[in-house]
């Protein structure tokens, strides 16, 4: 039984994805997102080890809450790091009659051996992907995740080619992804895709900064404010393509 690196757990997840959902955070991200305020799971040695028969047997304590659109949900860090945890814990999942999300930013996918067979097998246990698109445009995606995103943008290509659900989210960001310009771009990218079920702006903020602090990293986004009310609703309905 395969043992996965774990940040934590929550049990009542309202947020990540349909219905209730027991959320599992695992450990570990190559992408450092300025804005990102789950600083503590960038290192995938740090963390718990727990086996995906653990893992399944706590979460079948809070299924009586669950209803009949809740599950679980894998988040990060980047779940996609663990990719064969990953997929033990689906496995097990189903043959539980078990929904099954994953929220992930894409940034390990390629179409390359050997995780692209792997990949295609967990998404056989995969009932919707949560997937982030932090910048359309790729040397500003660079500068706010220090990762390149042809790679993420082709995860959803392929995800759209499969017809797997997906939910989209954005993050608004004064002054880095808040521009109209981009904003478009992004739209027209999700509107090339064929699967997509939900799409959702999430404001920045600034919860996490003090996180940074504790671990000695330099938190770069001191000053910005998160977006009016307004300006998320312009935003959403850009990339709804209702603006």
């Amino acid at each position: 039984m395969l043992k996965g690196k774990i940040h934590s757990t929550e049990t009542f997840g309202s947020v990540d994805g349909p219905g209730i959902r027991f959320v599992i955070f695992m450990q570990g991200c190559a992408m450092r997102c300025r804005y990102c305020h789950n600083a503590d799971t960038w290192a995938l040695a740090s963390g718990e080890e727990k086996t995906t028969g653990e893992l399944i047997k706590t979460a079948n304590r809070y299924r009586a809450y669950w209803g009949a659109d809740g599950g679980i949900t894998v988040s990060g860090g980047e779940p996609l790091l663990q990719l064969d945890f990953l997929t033990e814990l689906f496995k097990k999942a189903k043959a539980e009659g078990i929904n099954t999300c994953i929220d992930t930013a894409g940034q390990p996918f390629e179409r390359k051996e050997p995780f692209f067979t792997k990949f295609k097998e967990l998404m056989e246990y995969t009932d919707l992907v949560i997937a982030d698109i932090k910048h359309i445009d790729p040397d500003e995606h660079i500068k706010l995740t220090k990762c390149k995103n042809d790679n993420i943008l082709d995860m959803l290509k392929f995800l759209s080619e499969i017809n797997k659900p997906v939910w989209i989210r954005h993050v608004l960001v004064e002054g880095i992804t808040d521009k109209d310009e981009y904003l478009i771009k992004t739209a027209e990218f999700i509107k090339r895709l064929n699967n997509v079920k939900k799409i959702e702006v999430l404001p920045y903020h600034s919860l996490g900064a003090y996180k940074w602090k504790e671990l000695g990293f330099t938190y770069t986004l001191d000053g910005i404010n998160p977006p009016s009310e307004e300006r998320i609703k312009k935003a959403q309905k850009i990339l709804e393509g209702k603006a």
